[in-house]
């Protein structure tokens, strides 16, 4: 249950100015190559339903690698060219077999991106076609075209500083991209081409953290940003679901189908033990809520499978910095009793979560015949999820 754009991640450049033996994207950083920080972002996001990387051709396989350890959507890695522009264009071209609406293209050497700066710009794309993640400048600009010498003073309110991702209707930045190879235009980014063509481009929520690595310091400036500062400091969070019984629906508790005459009623398959896990976990990183990320407005989330939501929710997470240490369930119903499913909750729900069944803690209670449980016209289910700040890895860039 994904969403209907694209992610397209350059990764291709040589990084001449940061130096070393490899592409500086599969340089380690706290734990992970560059590239992985993005990828784990586009491959947590309700909104982006596969990922195409480009790479240059002697690190495919590589690419490859990482992808299947660090995507669980669609993905695919291709070839890149002599220049971005065609590394761009390569890309647009993989995904047009199946065309998505909107294609969000980022550099893979910017690893600090973050979730709301995707949907931002899906956001404003999805208004006027094609979004630009920006922000204002902070220093005063000064233009100098024989250097040293100062030719003007800018208006800074009118600077803004362009980033990626740049997010465009797939169809209209394809054929940017066509034009541009015909008519052989340079360029520095992908909204150059539309402003070029006269369409309007707006701009997305951008930030100053999300910064390109360009040079060794800002690979030093990364790693302190993605290092826990308190690495001992947990977080804890709570999460509660309700939802009414009815007939005509499987009743879905902690991952597994429970046999019983009624089933639960809500949008999706309404498992309130794993709508409570997702909402502890959310709460537990500070990243908003359940509804918030798969609002019950939104069709694709139409009868849903939970385990999938929830195991989009703990790519989040693992996104955002957090592992799971263990999550605590209470499950309240009048009826059916549970006792004798709760082995196959604790090893559903730890399957979606990617940790043992040990760190998974099911429990059932009633509410002796009190109130619409107690009625047996509905059931309840409160979590308690503990995460813990990732520890920097060990792995190598060779085994990466």
């Amino acid at each position: 249950m994904k969403g209907d754009a694209a992610a397209l991640v350059v990764a291709a450049g040589a990084g001449r100015r940061f130096g070393g033996d490899i592409p500086k994207v599969f340089v380690p950083l706290a734990g992970a190559p560059i590239l992985a920080w993005s990828l784990r972002v586009y491959g947590a996001h309700p909104g982006i339903s596969q990922v195409c990387v480009v790479v240059s051709q002697p690190y495919v396989q590589r690419a490859e690698c990482l992808c299947a350890r660090e995507l669980q959507i669609p993905w695919q890695v291709i070839e890149g060219g002599p220049q971005r522009r065609d590394s761009v264009r390569r890309g647009l071209l993989a995904l047009s077999g199946e065309a998505p609406e909107l294609v969000s293209i980022h550099d893979g050497a910017r690893p600090l991106l973050s979730p709301e700066t995707i949907t931002d710009g899906l956001r404003v794309a999805r208004l006027c076609g094609a979004a630009v993640a920006a922000y204002p400048s902070r220093d005063t600009v000064k233009r100098v075209c024989r250097a040293p010498v100062v030719s003007e003073t800018l208006d800074r309110s009118c600077i803004y500083l362009a980033q990626t991702p740049q997010t465009f209707r797939f169809e209209l930045i394809l054929a940017a991209h066509r034009r541009a190879e015909e008519e052989g235009w340079e360029v520095t980014d992908d909204a150059m081409l539309l402003e070029r063509l006269g369409h309007e481009v707006r701009v997305s929520e951008g930030h100053p953290g999300n910064l390109k690595i360009t040079v060794p310091d800002d690979l030093a400036w990364a790693e302190w940003r993605l290092t826990p500062k308190h690495p001992c400091t947990p977080r804890v969070g709570f999460g509660f679901d309700v939802h009414r019984l009815v007939e005509g629906r499987a009743l879905r508790i902690g991952g597994i189908t429970v046999p019983h005459d009624r089933g639960l009623l809500g949008h999706s398959d309404a498992d309130v033990a794993l709508h409570a896990v997702c909402d502890a976990l959310l709460g537990a990183a500070a990243l908003g809520d359940i509804g918030q990320h798969f609002p019950d407005t939104d069709p694709s989330y139409l009868n849903a499978d939970s385990r999938e939501l929830t195991r989009q929710v703990a790519a989040l997470v693992r996104a955002s910095g957090w592992t799971v240490g263990n999550v605590d369930v209470t499950v309240i119903a009048e009826q059916p009793r549970l006792a004798s499913y709760i082995p196959a909750m604790r090893d559903a729900t730890a399957l979606v979560l990617g940790c043992t069944p040990a760190a998974v803690s099911y429990k059932a209670t009633t509410t002796e015949g009190l109130g619409a449980v107690g009625a047996h016209e509905a059931i309840a289910a409160q979590a308690v999820a503990c995460l813990w700040p990732q520890q920097p890895g060990t792995q190598t860039d060779q085994e990466a």
